[in-house]
């Protein structure tokens, strides 16, 4: 049978464009087996299967809150909703060598009174002893287990009885229920199905690491993703220190929250307020550099925009971002020429963001502007001023979201005015803030407050 390895579309011949998501060569061969059992193939013990199902009216369903297993990772804890959801089922995806697998064990050093299983289908005992050393003291409820036979876990688990189970990394393990190899749809999707059902019934949270493709995204099939409760996303750049861990699904809280983690030779180490990290301390004087209030999720802090704007030395002018979208920088050099009258077709842009992250709140735009029109001209920002707003191709400063958070960030880290669109100072009360407010409607107006 051939297998959709984006969607999960089944087919008894090979197509090389799949009908159900009309994606171009994902159709996967997998070979099925006359002896493998029909349904799900799930081989969990009679033990760990539970109690069975019962169907229950609506009304008398409890729906309080589910108690949570602190984690003892502030960062974490936001991202999944305020802890761990016993019975739940994560996956942790990321790029290799972005500090997965560093993140989990850290983390599980740091349970206390939890019996914990980690099982590695990637690393020697030995290098997971090694690691955690590195990280700090080991906690004596932590087991590791080298093994990739889902069915040798399984027999572990009911000997050991786990509170939480950690499986590094999905792609290595394997059933003997289906006749093909490690990491392949058929394996990925059987497993996860397995793993997701002892977790519901046994009540035992499961944390999987996942790998990426060269695309982005986690590799196997997409319905990996629809089977677990939560998809944590592991976002940064091996050679920035910061990491962000994002959620991507979350079936038990938001999916706006994130977490910023600073890498270090002992781990990672969380960032509570990456603003003052994001900021340099020596900016006084300098031109081209702006300071924009963004928004990740519901988490504020502040950024800062650099711009480098200079002759371009061949005819065609070169347009390069580092952290921003370039079709977006290409639109607002087209309003600046438009409707404030800066002619810069035949200038080199470079747009940088700094600390290495990747921004697409719109409300940078103004920082952007602000940043590469202080660069052109050579002239300095003040370094207490601040600005949050989106650019309308008409020149408009449109209005943006969380702007009180905004205020307060920027306020919360000593600067003395902030430029805010007129629209969303409507209803504001100036006088409670120790922030001074300028609101402005167009780009020429901001224009003026920055540069007289």
């Amino acid at each position: 049978m051939y297998v959709c390895d984006y969607c999960g579309q089944e087919s008894i011949k090979w197509l090389g464009k799949c009908p159900a998501c009309n994606q171009w060569g994902t159709m996967k061969e997998i070979r099925l087996s006359q002896s493998s059992p029909k349904g799900n193939g799930m081989n969990i013990p009679s033990s760990l299967s539970g109690k069975k199902s019962e169907a229950r009216l609506l009304h008398e369903i409890n729906a309080d809150d589910e108690p949570r297993i602190d984690m003892g990772d502030a960062e974490l804890n936001r991202v999944l909703g305020g802890g761990l959801v016993p019975g739940s089922l994560v996956l942790l995806g990321g790029e290799p060598g972005i500090g997965k697998s560093t993140l989990t064990l850290q983390t599980v050093l740091g349970l206390r009174g939890k019996r914990i299983l980690y099982v590695s289908g990637e690393e020697s005992a030995r290098q997971i002893k090694l690691r955690a050393d590195r990280l700090g003291p080991s906690e004596e409820g932590l087991y590791v287990l080298c093994e990739t036979s889902l069915e040798q876990i399984f027999q572990h688990i009911e000997e050991m009885k786990p509170d939480l189970v950690v499986v590094d990394s999905i792609q290595t393990i394997q059933t003997e229920n289906v006749e093909s190899s490690a990491g392949s749809v058929s394996q990925i999707r059987e497993c996860a199905a397995s793993l997701l059902k002892f977790a519901k019934t046994g009540g035992v949270s499961i944390l999987l690491i996942g790998h990426i493709n060269k695309e982005g995204t986690l590799a196997g099939p997409k319905v990996l993703e629809h089977i677990v409760d939560v998809v944590l996303q592991f976002e940064g750049d091996q050679h920035h220190l910061y990491r962000i861990l994002r959620s991507i699904k979350n079936r038990f809280g938001s999916t706006s929250e994130l977490g910023i983690y600073e890498m270090r030779h002992d781990g990672l180490r969380q960032v509570s307020n990456p603003s003052e990290l994001l900021l340099t301390d020596h900016r006084e004087g300098l031109s081209g550099v702006a300071i924009s209030c963004s928004m990740e999720g519901v988490r504020p802090f502040l950024i800062e925009t650099q711009a480098l704007v200079s002759t371009a030395a061949y005819g065609t002018a070169q347009r390069s971002t580092t952290g921003f979208d370039g079709r977006r920088l290409n639109m607002l050099l087209a309003v600046l020429e438009k409707r404030v009258g800066f002619k810069l077709a035949q200038k080199d842009v470079f747009l940088n963001i700094a600390g290495g992250l990747r921004v697409t709140d719109p409300a940078i735009d103004l920082s952007v502007i602000a940043a590469v029109l202080s660069s052109n001209g050579d002239m300095p920002i003040e370094g207490d001023v601040c600005m949050a707003g989106e650019v309308g191709l008409s020149g408009e400063i449109r209005p943006v979201a969380r702007i009180e958070q905004r205020i307060a960030e920027a306020q919360k880290l000593g600067f003395k005015r902030i430029l805010i669109p007129a629209h969303n100072a409507k209803g504001l009360d100036a006088k409670s803030y120790k922030i001074e407010l300028v609101p402005v409607r167009r780009v020429v107006e901001a224009v003026r407050e920055l540069f007289g």
